[in-house]
């Protein structure tokens, strides 16, 4: 059912210093960059290092942000399903409940729970 970690996602203190980090020193290829009109959350940069990807999310005043989930650092691991709705079906059954979604977003279906310490887990399906 689950399938592989699909991608991380982290906001960073300095949006495009952090790119140059990820690209310039530890060899990622900027895979795609994409403008956001969903505020806070200014732009997204997909970074690619074999089968791994890091998001990085431009939001406006992270530095200075105190509220979750938009403060700098971790904000959650991606697992890709082959399936949503086994997923959610195989969560529920272990009392595992949906804490957003899910939505489409036309490629792709996405949810996110929580794990046992509270920490967010995407769920998505290409």
């Amino acid at each position: 059912m689950f399938k592989r970690i699909d991608h991380l996602e982290f906001i960073p203190s300095d949006f495009e210093k952090s790119i140059a980090f990820y690209t310039g020193v530890l060899g990622f290829t900027l895979k795609e960059r994409i403008k956001v009109a969903t505020p806070p959350l200014e732009e997204i940069a997909y970074l690619k290092l074999g089968d791994t990807v890091l998001e990085l999310m431009r939001v406006t005043d992270a530095a200075c942000a105190t509220n979750e989930p938009w403060t700098i650092g971790y904000r959650m691991m991606a697992l890709e399903v082959e399936d949503m709705d086994r997923a959610i079906e195989y969560l529920a059954e272990q009392g595992v409940a949906i804490t957003w979604g899910p939505v489409n977003l036309g490629n792709s279906k996405r949810a996110e729970i929580h794990d046992i310490d509270g920490l967010s887990i995407e769920l998505r399906q290409w």
